[in-house]
């Protein structure tokens, strides 16, 4: 049993190295070469190709093999064909020579694995710099096709099983091509975000991008991430007898392999959406399955880290305005002199960048009474005492335990004791407001008490709305009152024509022409109503 669990995963191991080794054309020396080969393969369909063939699909490219002779040519077939990106060929030749016979009795023919790999390589060629756009719409169209499918799978007699399967595989095209497109602009993002040599204009463009662009994507997937849950809830008990009915209504290349016994299994790639399997990645996408979090989660946190690198950009940019600017494009242009120099230039190069000149001596300067002229020499200069520390450990820094944290609490029982203060002092200067409400001209207000006054006065007059005279210029004030409902304290003005307020304190006397004054409690209505507020917050 050991064993044969041993060679299983040797199979295994064996499989994914034969996989692996079908990438070697992109990084081999003769890449360019070998992408043009497989390019002229990939033009074609079910088309074994010779090497006169091949040669003249070269010439007519005018590519980096053009020039390939014939046996250059038929080396790079045979490596390809090593790798496993190519298969040979038995097909009949027809030849006038022995040589002609030679280069045209192996035919090629495209794998499978070879031709996935150069379509991937194109288009990483081809659009790995681009932004490319996501579509949001296909978000749309899933969440309707989801919602239609859980109406009919649930209504009586259930969804015809040809309806089902155009229905699935049109759904999870859509879904595929979202999340793909989801993906590709996130990396792009990413690999723009993490360099730090941005200028202004390309700062400013990604700004752009990232704040409107980024902001409507995580808009309308939160926007429409809870209705697909909601479907997908409402269809989940129903997907494995979908699925069932239809493969017995087309089990389309599945059957082969059940075509008659010992015939050997043909492996199949079934349609997305015909697998339990990709329904649960569907399900995964947008909802919380597994305790990982959903992908919905996922884009939300990389929107934040997004976020998070514009605005260290956004740092490093202000600092280039004051000066600290990144240095990185000089580095890297050093950086590419210094590969590219002779030794002897690259010492030279050195020392004008760095200012790595010969050995100097360096010391400690002599005592500021001591005046040494600049010609005298270290050798026969006078002798400077060097401290022990700097001598045996080579740091000038004071070894010993640290000072003790300072104490503060004299200091915050002080500010609370004046704190205490300054409430009771506002307190008593309250009271004293509310017991001479009614005969201001009669009592004498302190300091404090003229102070919280003015302060609630000023209060009532900017809360007041002015209301004017049908037919007159003049004006009336309308809910002119303040409160402190801490000190429980009330203010009320009211505009009274030929009225004269005048209130006496130890700081003057203050006139107030057509105003009366009430100063009062806040009332037990409003006290619970502020009591509920508190309550509820």
């Amino acid at each position: 049993m050991g064993a044969s669990v041993s060679g299983t995963a040797q199979d295994a191991d064996g499989e994914v190295r034969r996989r692996l080794n079908a990438y070697t054309y992109l990084s081999a020396p003769e890449r360019l070469e070998h992408v043009a080969i497989m390019r002229v393969f990939c033009g074609t369909l079910l088309a074994d190709l010779a090497v006169p063939d091949i040669m003249a699909k070269l010439r007519q490219s005018s590519g980096p093999a053009a020039g390939l002779d014939a046996d250059t040519l038929t080396v790079r077939l045979e490596q390809l064909a090593q790798w496993g990106n190519l298969l040979r060929s038995s097909h009949t030749v027809k030849a006038s020579s022995i040589s002609e016979y030679q280069r045209s009795r192996s035919r090629y023919q495209l794998s499978k694995l070879g031709e996935r790999i150069q379509r991937d390589a194109d288009g990483v060629l081809a659009e790995a710099d681009a932004a490319r756009e996501v579509s949001n719409e296909l978000l749309a169209l899933v969440e309707r096709g989801l919602r239609e499918l859980a109406g009919l799978v649930t209504a009586p007699g259930g969804i015809q099983p040809q309806d089902g399967l155009e229905r699935i595989s049109t759904l999870f095209v859509q879904f595929t091509e979202f999340a793909d497109s989801i993906r590709d602009f996130y990396a792009y993002l990413g690999q723009v975000l993490s360099r730090y040599d941005l200028d202004s204009a390309e700062y400013q463009g990604f700004k752009e991008l990232l704040l409107d662009y980024v902001e409507a994507i995580t808009e309308d997937v939160a926007f429409r991430a809870p209705r697909i849950s909601a479907a997908l809830d409402t269809l989940w008990p129903h997907i494995p007898a979908l699925l069932d009915r239809l493969d017995a209504h087309s089990q389309g290349l599945t059957g082969l392999s059940a075509q008659g016994e010992g015939r050997p299994e043909v492996r199949v790639q079934r349609s997305r959406g015909r697998e339990l399997a990709d329904w649960e990645g569907l399900r995964g996408w947008f909802s919380d399955t597994d305790g990982q979090g959903s992908q919905v989660d996922q884009l939300r946190d990389a929107t934040l880290r997004a976020l998070q690198s514009l605005l260290a950009n956004a740092k490093r940019m202000l600092r280039s305005a004051t000066g600290e600017m990144s240095r990185r494009k000089d580095l890297l242009r050093l950086a590419r002199w210094f590969d590219e120099a002779a030794p002897q230039d690259a010492h030279d190069m050195a020392v004008a960048a760095f200012g790595l000149y010969g050995a100097r001596h360096l010391g400690i300067p002599p005592a500021t009474d001591e005046v040494v002229p600049a010609y005298t020499s270290w050798w026969t200069g006078p002798v400077v005492e060097v401290p022990v520390a700097l001598r045996e450990r080579g740091s000038r820094t004071q070894r010993g335990r640290a000072s003790a944290v300072e104490d503060h609490s004299a200091q915050k029982e002080r500010l609370r004791e004046a704190a205490r203060q300054r409430a009771a002092a506002r307190a008593a200067a309250a009271d004293e407001l509310r017991s001479a409400s009614g005969r201001f001209a009669d009592v004498r207000l302190t300091s404090a008490a003229l102070g919280l006054l003015l302060e609630l006065l000023a209060t009532a007059l900017g809360n007041a709305q002015l209301k004017r005279h049908a037919g007159t210029a003049g004006f009336d004030l309308d809910s002119a009152r303040s409160e402190d409902a801490e000190l429980g304290i009330q203010l009320t003005v009211r505009r009274t024509a030929g009225t004269r307020t005048v209130l006496y304190s130890a700081d003057g006397d203050l006139l107030l022409d057509d105003l009366e004054v009430d100063i009062g409690r806040i009332s037990a209505a409003a006290d619970s109503a502020a009591e509920a507020e508190e309550s509820v917050s």
